[in-house]
Parts: structure tokens; sequence; C-alpha cells
């Protein structure tokens, strides 16, 4: 059988304001091309199918389209739930939906009830059984698991069922274990477009609790990587923020059998926009010929220029017009012992050095002559009509 792990998929997240709904019905539609060029048997959705909890109207059917386009080119679909989801609303029809191969585990009651896959024609011979771990809230199902309520004992808890429901599945033919689990396991790389999982206590779960299990497919992360050689991420099909720029988004694809998995390769997504992070003084910018690859890329830039540019947006915008951030880290600015704002305005003597501190604060330069003038008029001007009250 062949199967194609994928995770995070966040239908529904914006980009720095900038909708993504197209974006990701274009990776869908790459999606559903590999499955049909490499005949995958099981499409795997490891959490975070939504980027709310209560997603738009346009963002569900476009889910809906996905998973019959899927069916359609011939793979059955094993999903779970993230934190990102929510469980209830996203399991909603799950026993009438696994009729037309769509298998959603999204229950703390379905841990333990895998979705069985003989590996040949003998249904009395080696079984692929694939087990979901949603997203467990430490607070909300340690009651439920009977244990405490932290990421390691829930976790370890839900694997235990697992363990336990296989034990008692092996027999004569083997039976080959493949879980999906949303959740951060020790010594994976993080970026800035995951929620934090570690409110409800310890945030990472040890590698060696997924031992045992021909391949876990994880999800949480949104880079795609190797923790070992059967415990892997996909990431997320498409980037989230510019921390993911140099991201090589894609998935894995497994190839398993009767002796288990076999293969695992890489399949990679086209982005539909580059990301560009770019980090320099504006006329640079504007004039290098080796920035010119970012004119059609989403722009992060960081402003280095002693003083901050007038109208640095729309200058940058004028040769990188999908500006998405601006930041300003004037050159030399970290080696100065800069007072905090809030002291440096404890000392000011008068409303007028308020103003003038203000403006340094958020320019990274003084108030100049004409300036410094027109405060001091608005500052009278708001003087006498204080005194005329």
């Amino acid at each position: 059988m062949r199967l194609l792990h994928t995770s995070d998929w966040h239908l529904g997240r914006s980009f720095h304001g900038v909708g993504m709904l197209d974006a990701q019905r274009d990776f869908i539609a790459q999606l559903v091309d590999v499955v049909r060029a490499q005949s995958v048997d099981v499409v795997l959705i490891a959490g975070d199918v939504y980027d709310r909890a209560l997603p738009g109207l346009d963002v569900v059917k476009l889910l809906d389209e996905a998973l019959v386009a899927i069916t359609e080119a011939g793979a059955k679909v094993v999903l779970t739930s993230g934190n990102h989801d929510s469980a209830i609303r996203l399991g909603f029809a799950s026993r009438l939906l696994e009729r037309g191969g769509v298998h959603l585990r999204t229950r703390i009651e379905d841990l333990d009830s895998p979705v069985l896959f003989p590996l040949g024609g003998d249904e009395a011979g080696p079984v692929l059984a694939v087990y979901g771990i949603p997203y467990l809230e430490p607070r909300l199902v340690a009651g439920k698991l009977g244990t405490d309520a932290n990421h390691f004992d829930v976790t370890q808890a839900a694997v235990r069922r697992i363990q336990d429901d296989l034990a008692s599945r092996r027999g004569e033919a083997p039976v080959h274990a493949v879980v999906l689990a949303h959740t951060f396991a020790s010594g994976g790389i993080t970026s800035d477009s995951e929620r934090e999982l570690s409110i409800g206590g310890l945030g990472a779960v040890p590698l060696d609790l997924f031992d045992g299990f021909a391949y876990t497919a994880l999800g949480h992360l949104h880079g795609r990587q190797e923790l070992a050689s059967n415990v892997r991420y996909s990431g997320s099909p498409l980037a989230y923020s510019f921390s993911e720029a140099k991201h090589h988004k894609g998935a894995w694809l497994l190839d398993v059998g009767p002796d288990g998995v076999t293969d695992v390769a890489e399949v990679l997504w086209q982005a539909p926009r580059e990301l560009a992070v770019l980090r320099g003084r504006l006329s640079e910018l504007l004039e290098a010929p080796e920035h010119s690859w970012a004119e059609t890329a989403y722009c992060q830039v960081t402003l280095t220029d002693p003083v901050r540019p007038a109208q640095a947006m729309e200058q940058l915008r004028s040769r990188f017009p999908d500006t998405l951030v601006l930041t300003f880290e004037p050159e030399g600015s970290a080696e100065k012992n800069r007072a905090s704002y809030s002291s440096r305005m404890a000392e000011a003597v008068d409303d007028l050095g308020v103003c003038c501190g203000f403006l340094e604060h958020v320019r990274r330069r003084s108030a100049d002559g004409p300036e410094d003038a027109a405060l001091r008029e608005a500052l009278e001007a708001v003087r006498l009509e204080g005194a005329e009250l």
C-alpha cells in the first residue's frame, strides 16, 4: 500500500492579511495529482485541517471539495483533529463519511479503533492498522484517560490504549501500525506560525513514546522534518509565516508491504509565491539588482537606516509591491545604551519635551526646526483654549 503523510492544512488561514484560500485550493489540486500519479491508497492528515474552530462557509466548502476529489482519485482519507480544530465539529457525521472512504479520528473513544487495510489479497494475511491521536488538551482529557493533566501523561495514556489494542490483534498474521498524532515531539524544530501547546503543562513528549510503531505521522510543526526513520513531521503545505521562508514544503510518501514500511520518500509542493526576507538601508534595497527576484514575492523588510525614512512603505512598494511586513532596526541601535521610553518620558520637563521625546522614540531622530515650531504652536493653542474654559 502507498500512504501520503500530510498535516497542518490550516484551511482558511491568511498570511499577514492576505487571504490564502486560492493558494490552498492550488495545493489540494497538486495533492490530487500526486494521488493519481503515484497511485496513493491512503491520504493521512495529522491535524489542524482548519485554521480555526469555527471555519467560514467557503472554507468548509473547500474541505468538502478536497475530500471528494481525493476519494474520486482512488484514495481513502484518515484524518485527526489538531489544536486549531474543533474536534466535535470536525468529527461530525464520522460514521456516515466512513462509508465514503473518509475516516475521522477526533474522539478519545476512537483512540483504539484503527482503520484496517489488508496488505494483500488474503484478508487473513498481514494488516495495516492506522490509529489516530487527535490533539489532546490535557485539562480536558486527563480525566477520561485517567492520568495527570500534562502533555506527556495524556499522550502516554493514549499510546498505551493503542498498544493494548495492537497487542490484542497480533496473532499468526502480522499487524503493522501507523499512528497519526498532533503533538510536539522532542527534537522538533519550531517556526513562528505554530500555536504554543505548553499552556496545559509539559509542552513536548519524548520521541521514544512512539517506539514499536511502523510509522508515526506527526502534525503541529510546520517544517517537514525527520526525527527518526519512522517518526516524521510532514509540515504545513504552505508557508504561514516569514520564519518559514527557507522551508521546502512537501509531504512524505510511504510504501507499506507485508513486512512493514519498505520506503519513505519526499514529495514537494510548488509554492504559489516566494517569500523574501530583506534587510538593509532603503536606498540600497531600492537599487540593488540582486533583489530583483523579490519584486514578485511576499516581502518582509527590515530597514537599517539611522533615521527612519519618510513614507518608507510607499517607497518600498514602488519596487516590491507585496511588502507585507516592515520593521526598523537602525544601525548601531543595539550598541546604544538607550533608556526605556517610559524612563525618558519621566525625565521630560514640559509638554514639549514629551512630544519631542515621542517623535524621537518612533523615528529615531529629534524634531527638526519646523516640527519644533509646529509643536510649540499646537501646545500654545491648547493652553489658551484651556485657559478660556
